[in-house]
């Protein structure tokens, strides 16, 4: 991937965020029509819309197809806006792309199958279209990565991302959750590979976007990529989470958008501290990681069993209890815990090994 990629769209201002916005599916040539113009009249440049809608059931609206390409084209003539859609398949990009459709995204669905990702990169080779992509459904850092990769060894170089949450087995407040930290990694490892964040996605909820989209920009994210209908409890599809343009307008005036230039010297004393903490927490892990392995001795010797699921679900809510009550996350605390007694298990798992 290149380093400094170009920008995403000719004449759309760099400066944060970049808004992509528009509604969940094209349903009708009006209602497509009235969103955009809507969204135009509050500054949107760039207009989104899916026609081909991948749903986890069958029966569901499965979105208007390559007749809703049309709709996208008088879009343009009549608003001046880019137009973007969601290509799932080869005959998706191609149709897309004789459109002359601007940016197109790959959904998370399709993210989770390379098989997929490449076929959609072949038929992307040879054409200089803006792409993002969404991360996959399930939290996989590494998978996400692997379809950003293939779109851009297809020759891709107005590439980027959309963080759109991760599936989870626990409860949340959040459709998805948001798992900051992977987006934040994927960040870390390819500083110049633009960042959108998807709160419709993550919250799930409308009300869940303004505080969504406020924390993707305290995270430095580049853009936002929200789900805007002239009707959202009229909808064909994910209503509850779609704003009006209106609605989205007055989200975008409350975003307080940090300087991210400012010099850090006043934060260096702070950030000394921040790395004494760390110190201490790596040795106090590997004291604990130490009592493991004593464990695992006695146990060995008393031929008793590695995982002590009672005692491990005891642990686990008393510690995530505690946290709470120091002012932390108890999702998180589980988290910690969780990949620490992972360590703890394979330490001793280490001394039957060698028996």
């Amino acid at each position: 991937m290149n380093d400094t990629p170009p920008t995403l769209l000719p004449g759309v201002e760099s400066r944060r965020p970049l808004v992509i916005a528009g509604p969940c599916s094209a349903e009708t040539e009006e209602q497509v029509l009235a969103s955009a113009r809507q969204l135009a009249a509050e500054g949107v440049r760039i207009f989104r819309a899916g026609l081909w809608k991948p749903r986890t059931k069958p029966g569901g609206f499965e979105g208007v197809g390559t007749a809703g390409i049309a709709w996208l084209q008088r879009v343009k003539r009549e608003t001046g806006m880019y137009v973007a859609t969601e290509a799932a398949t080869p005959a998706h990009v191609e149709a897309a792309l004789a459109a002359e459709v601007d940016l197109l995204w790959i959904g998370a669905r399709t993210a989770a199958n390379p098989f997929a990702v490449q076929e959609i990169a072949d038929a992307l080779r040879g054409h200089d279209v803006p792409v993002l992509v969404k991360n996959p459904v399930s939290p996989d850092l590494e998978l996400w990565i692997g379809a950003v990769e293939r779109i851009g060894n297809a020759g891709i170089r107005r590439l980027g991302v959309i963080h759109r949450g991760f599936t989870s087995i626990d409860r949340s407040i959040y459709r998805n959750h948001p798992m900051w930290a992977i987006p934040i990694e994927l960040r870390r490892r390819y500083p110049q590979l633009p960042v959108y964040c998807d709160p419709s996605h993550i919250g799930g909820k409308r009300e869940l976007i303004a505080p969504l989209s406020q924390q993707a920009m305290d995270l430095g994210f580049d853009g936002l990529f929200i789900e805007a209908h002239r009707a959202p409890d009229e909808a064909w599809s994910d209503k509850a989470q779609q704003v009006t343009p209106r609605a989205l307008a007055e989200i975008l005036r409350n975003l307080v958008i940090r300087e991210t230039s400012v010099t850090t010297e006043n934060l260096n004393e702070l950030r000394a501290k921040i790395d004494k903490l760390d110190d201490r927490l790596v040795e106090l892990l590997a004291d604990r990681m130490s009592v493991s392995r004593e464990i695992g001795r006695y146990k060995k010797e008393h031929a008793m069993p590695v995982l002590q699921a009672q005692r491990y679900e005891e642990l686990l809510a008393r510690r995530a209890a505690q946290a709470v009550e120091l002012g932390m996350d108890r999702e998180f605390m589980r988290t910690v815990l969780q990949f620490i007694h992972e360590e703890s298990i394979r330490q001793q798992m280490q001394l039957l090994e060698k028996e």
